[in-house]
């Protein structure tokens, strides 16, 4: 079960014990940076995450993958995310919190389900803070700050202005910050990309208006650049018209299918 809600704290607010706890970089693909309070350097495998504060952030074509020093599963850090430790402790009864802050980028999360009821893994966004209690599913940080769920296996709640929506497995559903969740609907985990192409001219310039539509979970990277895509999963660019113009526009989905697609805007 995961719980999303607006950042204003959550139960697990009021454990302060401090332990000896990390999250280990089992695999890095890439360029990854490797962030302390004190330091920036490429990344290595076997670094660990241990202090509040510690954090990764991936370049485009990069990965990583951390385990959880508890083996209680793996998070898969997607190209140009940036992820950051915002707890390590553990409760009275033995329970592991883990907290982590994904600013924009996209993550996906195998966790087993825990066997004492006060552990939970917890990510949060602009959107709100997803609490894990053992699924697997894919978080999608718009450059917006829009949050797109999708759930492969379990089942996650999702709640944001007092509002709380179920999203089970086979179903998506998003956030947009200071709005509540919209209903779940169900996923294909395709990486379609629909598309129209106007011509204007504006101010006496000859402009090319591309009109996508994604799913609305999905990210769109144009010429590596992350897109803002509205909730409804449609997005907008304009650029200049020379005689032939060739744009690469990638669909990545919450679950990490992907597709590139070489544009031919005549």
């Amino acid at each position: 079960m995961m719980w999303v809600a607006v950042p204003n704290g959550s139960a697990s607010d009021s454990v302060s014990v401090r332990v000896n706890r990390w999250l280990a970089l089992r695999h890095l693909d890439g360029n990854v940076t490797f962030l302390t309070s004190d330091q920036s350097r490429p990344a290595r495998r076997g670094d660990r995450l241990q202090n509040v504060g510690d954090g990764l952030t991936t370049a485009g074509d990069s990965d990583a993958t951390l385990e959880v020093d508890t083996q209680i599963g793996t998070i898969e850090v997607a190209e140009q995310t940036a992820l950051k430790v915002k707890a390590l402790e553990i409760t009275p009864s033995d329970g592991r919190i883990t907290r982590l802050e994904v600013d924009r980028g996209r993550v996906r999360l195998q966790v087993r389900p825990f066997t004492n009821p006060d552990s939970r893994l917890e990510i949060e966004t602009p959107a709100g803070i997803s609490g894990v209690r053992g699924t697997e599913f894919g978080v999608n940080v718009s450059p917006d700050g829009k949050m797109g769920v999708a759930t492969l296996e379990g089942n996650v709640a999702t709640s944001a202005q007092g509002q709380e929506v179920e999203v089970p497995a086979g179903f998506q559903n998003v956030t947009i910050p200071g709005n509540p969740p919209s209903q779940p609907v169900p996923f294909s985990n395709e990486p379609r990309l629909d598309y129209q192409v106007e011509r204007i001219i504006r101010h006496g310039i000859r402009r090319i208006v591309l009109n996508g539509q994604v799913d609305p979970t999905s990210s769109v990277l144009i010429k590596d650049e992350p897109q803002a895509i509205d909730p409804e999963g449609k997005f907008s660019l304009v650029l200049p018209a020379p005689s032939r113009l060739r744009l690469k526009v990638t669909v990545i989905t919450a679950l990490g299918q992907e597709q590139t697609y070489d544009l031919d805007l005549l």
